[in-house]
């Protein structure tokens, strides 16, 4: 199975980007932000890649992150979802996007991407309640029942180190005070992936 591809950008064709490594050509499918922010054809490119073996073949679909790829991975495992409809969530949620409006079980949200109808959104924020979604770097379980409705999904830094502690199950006060400790600790300029390891060790998880 392939994993990752680095290589030259020979061409992007619709929802398409052709990736030459060692004079073989691989065609990955790829989602409109990820094509978006690919370089210009002849430069090198790396795209993290899931593989969907079919009796029509092997199709790679390609993403800029880890996180994109295993929350692509995640979203195909909600019934009626494909790897289309999976691009297209992915096309207007970043991971953490989509972890926070998965915790307010936000199906408006999801229910911009397009081809997915709102009876699809619902399933979606319900069936991956409870299964891990990325914040950031890190991937924390969004528990079910979790409250995050007094959490800004654009808060600062603290707020949404808060938010992915409380989908974990912790209360919101001994996570704001592990957020608390733990950017002081590491300074306001510290990864959001960073605090958030930080203050689960503050607690003791």
């Amino acid at each position: 199975m392939i994993g990752r591809l680095r290589g030259i950008l020979l061409e992007i064709e619709d929802d398409e980007a052709v990736i030459e490594v060692m004079g073989v050509g691989y065609i990955v499918k790829c989602g409109v932000r990820t094509l978006a922010n690919l370089p210009g054809n002849g430069q090198e490119t790396i795209l993290h890649i899931e593989s969907q073996t079919r009796e029509d073949g092997t199709r790679l679909y390609g993403f800029l992150s880890k996180d994109e790829r295993k929350t692509f991975q995640q979203l195909l495992t909600v019934q009626g979802v494909g790897p289309k409809a999976a691009l297209s969530v992915l096309d207007i949620l970043t991971p953490h996007e989509l972890a926070i409006a998965v915790a307010h079980e936000d199906k408006t949200k999801v229910n911009k991407a397009n081809g997915v109808g709102p009876k699809l959104a619902q399933r979606i924020v319900i069936e991956l309640k409870g299964k891990a979604l990325a914040v950031g770097e890190a991937f924390v379980p969004m528990a079910p029942g979790a409250v995050l409705a007094s959490v800004n999904p654009a808060a600062s830094l603290n707020g949404e180190s808060v938010a992915a502690l409380m989908g974990l199950g912790i209360p919101e006060a001994q996570s704001r005070q592990a957020v608390e400790a733990a950017v002081k600790e590491l300074g306001p300029e510290a990864e959001l992936a960073a605090v958030i390891r930080a203050s689960l060790k503050l607690i003791g998880k």
